[in-house]
């Protein structure tokens, strides 16, 4: 009698530590995309990347989680990131979020959407300093989206499609 007390009870331990395993399993992957880093820059650290003189085409998109235009077109951005990998072309997805806890909304945000693309955070509030400098036609509505090689560039003041992102890097690349 005293063995079956005693394998029930080591059942009922061996089923409570799979359940506290399973909570600490979960809570570490939460953790873990939670704490998903981010760079913030203000626009005076962002300027050179429109500058660059290298082979590389770079799509440069000015977006915010609560542009809904923004969030639209971001599959977009995420397909030419996918399109031309294993090519010189760099996708920047600018993100100009702010308040409490910006990284961790925006860290769940790109996830549930499966955008890889690399983010930054532009926190510069003095928006009339610098939206001239990024392009003389951009008023500063969302999105906007730079891409360039060298001295060559296009800009969009409005939502973009793949199609006419592959075509501008294709045509910059020629």
């Amino acid at each position: 009698m005293i063995n079956g007390i005693f394998n029930t009870y080591k059942s009922y331990l061996c089923y409570i530590m799979k359940i506290l395993f399973s909570i600490a399993l979960l809570f570490a992957i939460n953790t873990t995309v939670q704490s998903q880093d981010f760079e913030t820059l203000n626009f005076k650290e962002l300027k050179p990347i429109f500058h660059l003189q290298n082979d590389t085409t770079y799509v440069i998109n000015f977006w915010a989680m609560w542009c809904k235009p923004c969030v639209e077109e971001l599959p977009e951005f995420e397909h030419i990131r996918k399109s031309y990998e294993n090519t010189k072309v760099k996708v920047l997805l600018v993100s100009l979020d702010f308040g409490s806890k910006v990284e961790e909304r925006l860290s769940r945000f790109l996830m549930k959407k499966n955008i890889n693309a690399e983010v930054v955070i532009l926190d510069d509030p003095d928006a009339n300093s610098w939206i001239g400098k990024v392009d003389d036609e951009w008023d500063g509505a969302l999105p906007a989206t730079v891409v360039y090689k060298k001295d060559k560039r296009k800009f969009f003041a409005r939502k973009v499609t793949y199609s006419e992102l592959a075509e501008t890097i294709d045509n910059l690349n020629r």
